[in-house]
């Protein structure tokens, strides 16, 4: 929603890194009142229009239209390395996962995450650690590489920024799952968390999915 300063770079990114790889390049749009819509059909994307908010909710319509046996998510804002891509789908098969989840505190840039977001990005990733035994380092990572047909394993209720956490304590319970190291960069265009709104929702939501699943 509202990345027009960004989502141009991060489509050709994603091109220069395909090269002649078969795939193709799903926008979600979330009602954006910019020109995110026109620069990414200019970039050769599908644009899907989603009036429904959140972030989760978001996810779930861009899966349900993708074509591929692979689905790899980036957020449109420039932070996550496009250019890792070939090389975590090479290992999705190689190695045989089902779902690659990456550590952004790994490689971050000065910069690309505030003190703030750090402590709390802590205390979900060690409470969803402690939950549901799940052995990852970085609980709220937004790029993911998968087999779409997991999918059907997958128990998703959260429609919001949860969804993130919860699709990856459905994968490390139910599939073969492994988290890597990514690079992490600033953000080009404006913040859209709600730092305390969103990171206290997802702390309840991990309690309310470990206990009323149990």
């Amino acid at each position: 929603m509202n990345e027009e300063r960004s989502i141009g770079l991060v489509l050709d990114e994603v091109r220069q890194a395909m090269g002649s790889r078969d795939y193709e390049v799903l926008v979600v749009d979330t009602n954006s009142k910019d020109k995110t819509r026109e620069i990414a059909i200019s970039k050769g994307a599908v644009v899907i229009d989603e009036p429904r908010r959140g972030y989760g909710r978001a996810y779930k319509t861009g899966f349900e239209r993708a074509s591929g046996e692979v689905i790899v998510t980036l957020d449109a804002d420039l932070t996550y390395p496009a250019s890792d891509i070939p090389a975590l789908v090479d290992m999705l098969d190689a190695k045989g996962f089902d779902f690659i989840t990456t550590n952004r505190f790994a490689r971050m840039e000065k910069g690309a995450m505030s003190t703030k977001h750090r402590f709390g990005n802590w205390i979900l990733s060690t409470t969803m650690r402690l939950l549901f035994r799940a052995k990852l380092k970085d609980s709220q990572s937004g790029m993911w590489v998968f087999r779409k047909a997991i999918l059907t394993k997958m128990a998703l209720e959260s429609d919001g920024m949860s969804m993130s956490e919860e699709l990856k304590a459905e994968a490390f319970r139910k599939v073969r799952a492994t988290e890597v190291p990514i690079t992490y960069r600033p953000r080009v265009g404006d913040v859209k968390l709600s730092s305390w709104k969103d990171g206290l929702g997802n702390l309840r939501y991990l309690f309310h999915k470990r206990f009323r699943a149990s």
